[in-house]
C-alpha cells in the first residue's frame, strides 16, 4: 500500500520523506489555510521535497469553475494531482480534465456508486472519508472493500485513496480491505512507527549488552 501524508506543513513533510515511508501528499484547502501561506507557493514547495503524486484542491462549487481551477493547479507542477468533490458538478470535471491528460483525485466520497462514477470519469483516484463514516456508524472499512470489488469487476485503473485516517487502526483496516493508497496525517505516522513494546525490548537487549565488561563492548576491536 502507498503512503501519502495529509498536511500542507512542509516541515512535517520534510521529516517524514527522510524517513523515506512517504510516496505522496495530499492537500486540502483548510489545510493550506492553516498555513498561512499563499497556496502555490506551498504547493510547490511540497513538490520540490516529495517525488510522488501531490493533491491539491479546487474551490469552485461549479463545473465550469472546477476546469478552470484545475487546468491552472495542473500547471504548477507534473506531479500535481487536481483534487474534486464528488458531486454532479465534480463528475463533469473530472470528465474533462482527465480527457486531457489532467489527473484527478475525487474526494469527500462516501459510497461505492460515486466510486463508480468517479472512475467511469477517468479519476487517477477516489477518496472514501473512512474516518467520517466510521463516525455516523457506518463502516468505512466495508465501503473500501466495496469500491476494490467494484473495480477489479470491471478492471478500472482508478485506485482507492483512503482518507480520513484518524488512527492507526482504520490504517491497519484500511490496508486489510486492499486499498492502494492511505492518506495519512502525521501525528498518525507517528502513532503506526510507536509501539510500548519495541521499547520494553530495546531496554532489555541494552541492559543485557551493558552487563559486558567495557572491553568487549567495541564493535571495532
Amino acid at each position: 500500500m502507498e503512503i501519502f501524508i495529509d498536511t500542507a506543513n512542509v516541515s512535517a513533510i520534510r521529516q517524514f520523506s527522510r524517513i523515506g515511508i512517504v510516496d505522496g501528499v495530499t492537500t486540502n484547502p483548510a489545510l493550506i489555510a492553516s498555513e498561512g501561506r499563499n497556496f502555490r507557493e506551498v504547493v510547490e514547495e511540497i513538490c520540490t521535497i516529495i517525488n510522488g503524486p501531490v493533491s491539491a484542491e479546487v474551490i469552485s462549487l461549479h463545473a465550469e469553475g472546477m476546469i478552470h481551477e484545475g487546468r491552472l493547479i495542473a500547471k504548477i507542477h507534473p506531479n500535481i494531482v487536481v483534487k474534486i468533490p464528488a458531486t454532479p458538478a465534480g463528475f463533469e470535471a473530472v470528465n474533462v480534465l482527465s480527457q486531457e491528460g489532467i489527473k484527478t483525485n475525487v474526494t469527500v466520497l462516501y459510497t461505492a456508486n460515486q466510486a463508480l462514477l468517479a472512475a467511469k470519469v477517468g479519476a487517477t483516484y477516489v477518496s472514501p472519508f473512512v474516518g467520517r463514516l466510521d463516525a455516523t456508524s457506518t463502516s468505512g472499512t466495508e465501503l473500501i472493500q466495496e469500491i476494490v470489488s467494484v473495480f477489479n469487476n470491471y478492471n478500472f485503473s482508478t485506485k482507492v485513496l483512503a482518507a480520513s485516517m484518524r488512527n492507526s487502526i482504520y490504517v491497519k483496516h484500511a490496508a486489510l480491505a486492499g486499498a492502494h493508497v492511505a492518506t495519512i496525517p502525521p501525528e498518525v505516522l507517528e502513532q503506526m512507527m510507536l509501539s510500548e513494546l519495541t521499547d520494553l525490548g530495546v531496554e532489555g537487549f541494552l541492559a543485557e549488552w551493558n552487563t559486558l565488561p567495557e572491553e568487549k563492548r567495541n564493535y571495532f576491536s
